[in-house]
């Protein structure tokens, strides 16, 4: 066990992040979940922001309602399959 926790180390805990910025995004259950991530050459990043799918697509709720009843606006939420979690930015 020592020597794995020593092997981690070793591999995680002593390299440097090259100065910059990157994104790359991956396919998700409800879209694509992105990674914005800015290093100034630490071990730790500067900044890291995650792209949510549902904090994007959400956004066209207001106008997906416009002359719809309450019921429908209730079912057009439901048929967009909203992670409430995900909604916070």
């Amino acid at each position: 066990m020592e020597a794995l926790i020593y092997h981690f180390k070793i591999i995680m805990g002593e390299i440097d992040a090259p100065v910059g910025e990157v994104y790359h995004s991956v396919e998700g259950g409800n879209g694509e979940l992105g990674f914005y991530l800015i290093s100034d050459g630490g071990r730790t990043p500067y900044r890291l922001h995650f792209r949510r799918p549902c904090f994007i697509y959400y956004q066209a709720y207001s106008e997906m309602v416009v002359g719809t009843s309450l019921s429908d606006a209730i079912v057009i939420l439901s048929s967009m399959n909203v992670i409430a979690g995900e909604l916070d930015a």
